[in-house]
């Protein structure tokens, strides 16, 4: 006789080390380029007239690439600390939404697990739902803490070229935009995925029509509603193609047959 064993394999079987190094790995492609949109941003806060010290205070403190190129230009008008703090609110509300399917559950310890949602960004997002499975712990809290050693180091290089530089660079926050795209092609590698690719520019196309001083929540919140009702869509037509009902060709009665003769021979 032969025993069959129920046991889910163990993601960490092979040690700690490997967990890691695949992490790592998972982190080269989105941070390869946050490190030079992070030299972009060391640039602009040397180019604004800020201490230097204020990329590294931001990207720890802080610690959202596009929260911190607006904050970067709202400090240098001098723009009031209650619009600033509004601004952050509004723009980083869209991380609430990512953590309906961000693994964070595979994360164990209390202290890492507080790490995780305070470096939940959108590059360790778009990260995990391009492959959703095989997560552990190790292997998460590694991609976030590359992330940010990718920025922070980003950061540090481009304070240090700005001060260098006799010219002001134009156009650098147009990089966040680049990585943005890029991230989004990578997470839309099938033809299932284009549907909500496609309700998400709609989503924002209609927010930024009716509601253009608050475009990025509205569109949020429209994607989200428009993905509830794909996802019951799905789910319905899903049904009814398991689940046939009675119909002229009999198939119906034929699965009801094939599902009550299998009871049976349990039994």
């Amino acid at each position: 006789m032969v025993v069959m064993s129920t046991r889910a394999p163990n993601p960490m079987r092979h040690g700690w080390r490997h967990e890691v190094a695949e992490g790592l790995r998972r982190s080269t492609a989105a941070g390869l380029g946050m490190f030079p949109l992070g030299i972009a941003f060391g640039l602009l806060v040397v180019q604004a007239g800020l201490p230097w010290w204020i990329a590294p205070a931001l990207s720890v403190t802080t610690y959202a690439g596009s929260l911190e190129l607006m904050i970067v230009g709202m400090m240098s008008a001098g723009t009031p600390l209650a619009t600033i703090a509004l601004t952050t609110f509004l723009v980083n509300f869209r991380h609430v939404f990512y953590a309906f399917s961000f693994p964070l559950r595979v994360v164990r310890s209390r202290i890492a697990r507080a790490y995780s949602v305070y470096a939940l960004t959108d590059e360790s997002f778009a990260v995990t739902a391009a492959s959703p499975r095989d997560w552990t712990g190790v292997r998460l809290i590694t991609v976030q803490l590359a992330f940010q050693l990718y920025w922070l180091g980003g950061g540090l290089v481009g304070v240090a070229a700005g001060s260098l530089l006799p010219e002001r660079i134009e156009g650098l926050e147009f990089a966040l935009c680049a990585l943005f795209i890029t991230l989004t092609l990578d997470a839309c590698r099938t033809r299932a995925q284009i549907p909500s690719l496609v309700l998400a520019g709609l989503s924002f196309a209609v927010a930024t029509l009716v509601a253009p001083d608050a475009a990025l929540l509205v569109g949020l919140l429209g994607f989200v509603a428009a993905l509830v009702v794909r996802f019951v869509a799905t789910g319905r037509r899903t049904a009814a193609v398991m689940v046939p009902g009675d119909g002229a060709d009999g198939d119906g009665g034929a699965t009801r047959g094939v599902a009550s003769t299998e009871r049976e021979d349990h039994a």
